[in-house]
């Protein structure tokens, strides 16, 4: 068996040795094409929200509590796989290079929505998801790209990339999910399928490899298990607490998904188009922080202080949506609190900053497992919040309770990242140059 084992880890690293070495290119590194992937990616998301649930819950018979727990564990599986694999892609694209890798990553993706869009059953769609999370953990190589191409001081702006394809990702997508789901539950799914395999025809021909040969190094299991990327980290004081920082916002952001639906319905009695508008701002807002904002402030004042900015705004904004009293302060407080975005690509280009190139992979695939992990434990704790302190067992009724419980955690993420800051060589954050793309 361990020969077995053996085999196929050599079968596997001999792939990826062959794509890396067939895929070599002298092109200019395309930061565009990895914004477009990533866009494409969560586009694809977004065009399976307002769908997969209902797809679900014609499998059981239209039956709305049996398809909300398997909507619920299809969610945590995506989660979960992510969180497994995410070290092992990043680590992949440390010894073969990111190019092998996205691309891999975008054809599994693209077949992938189409096993969904024709899967007879529910046990296909767990297939799927599962076959999702793997190649949707692509953003460990997507990320890395991006470290590799971007001087030091003009990362955490490049890292801001990743936002704005998640915020226009979610704009488009679930508003074009629902509009293709009147020509059928599973059109949107063929039209994700093919849109990234677009996308990855255009890769194949375009991409060029990020990675110097000089600077990978050699794959390692204990390095890409989960657990052991983690560990890792360890090597890295600096990267270790920022990485601290990291999870706390990611789990205090989880409260969002998790409950805002919830919260706004039951607060402000707000029907479906209300909450969608409210989420489509949200991406609009998302798309012009971390797209734009977020490019100048850190060429103005620096990681650090942009960081701290962010911080201490998050902080703000979470507690203002659990005090607020009226539907407009929402929209004020998403208008006002989304410059609190600045933080998340701040500290990521901080973290990036404090490794090597050769491990730039390794460490953002940690970073997506533990936003993985978030995301996993983020919604039942702020839906099991929201729940509780509506309830007549509730001590204290505090329907914003999951706000002011991550409203916190942001404040303690803040103290860990100055606490992390004084380990930083030189007293002063480096005054990034113009930034150009």
């Amino acid at each position: 068996m361990e020969n077995a084992d053996c085999s196929l880890a050599n079968r596997t690293l001999i792939w990826f040795n062959w794509l890396a070495a067939l895929t070599m290119t002298s092109q200019k590194p395309a930061l565009g094409f990895i914004f477009i992937t990533v866009v494409l990616d969560i586009l694809g998301i977004g065009l399976i929200i307002p769908i997969l649930p209902r797809l679900v819950k014609s499998f059981e018979g239209g039956d709305a509590t049996a398809a909300s727990h398997v909507v619920g564990s299809l969610m945590a599986l995506y989660s979960l796989m992510q969180f497994v694999c995410a070290p092992v892609l990043g680590s992949l694209s440390d010894r073969f290079g990111r190019r092998p890798i996205i691309l891999t990553s975008l054809l599994g993706s693209g077949l992938d929505y189409f096993l969904l869009a024709f899967a007879p059953n529910l046990g296909w769609f767990f297939l799927g998801r599962i076959i999702s999370g793997v190649t949707g953990a692509n953003i460990t190589a997507a990320t890395a790209y991006i470290a590799d191409v971007s001087p030091p001081e003009k990362r955490a702006a490049n890292f801001g990339l990743i936002g704005a394809a998640f915020g226009l990702g979610f704009i488009v997508g679930p508003v074009m999910g629902g509009w293709l789901g009147d020509f059928g539950l599973r059109v949107p799914f063929m039209v994700a399928g093919g849109l990234t395999l677009l996308n990855w025809l255009y890769g194949l021909l375009v991409l060029p490899e990020s990675l110097g040969r000089e600077n990978r190094r050699s794959f390692s299991w204990a390095r890409s298990n989960p657990v052991g990327s983690l560990l890792d980290l360890r090597r890295h004081p600096v990267a270790l607490g920022l990485a601290g920082t990291y999870f706390l916002i990611n789990v205090a952001h989880q409260s969002l998904p998790g409950t805002w639906v919830l919260y706004t319905d039951y607060r402000f009695h707000w029907t479906a188009a209300q909450t969608g508008f409210s989420l489509t701002v949200v991406g609009i807002m998302a798309a012009i922080v971390q797209g734009g904002l977020t490019r100048i402030v850190v060429q103005r004042i620096g990681e650090r202080k942009a960081a701290i900015l962010g911080l201490i705004i998050g902080t703000i904004a979470f507690a203002v949506y659990g005090l607020a009293t009226k539907g407009w302060m929402i929209y004020a407080m998403i208008i006002a609190g989304s410059i609190g975005g600045v933080m998340g690509p701040s500290i990521q280009g901080l973290i990036s900053r404090s490794v090597g190139a050769s491990e730039q992979g390794g460490v953002q695939g940690s970073l997506t497992s533990l936003a993985s992990i978030a995301g996993i434990i983020g919604p039942p704790i702020a839906t099991g919040l929201f729940g509780y302190f509506i309830s007549s067992k509730a001590p204290v009724y505090l329907p914003g309770a999951a706000f002011f419980f991550s409203s916190a955690l942001v404040f303690v993420a803040m103290l860990l990242a100055l606490r992390s800051f004084r380990k930083l060589p030189g007293s002063t954050p480096a005054t990034p140059q113009a930034a150009t793309v």
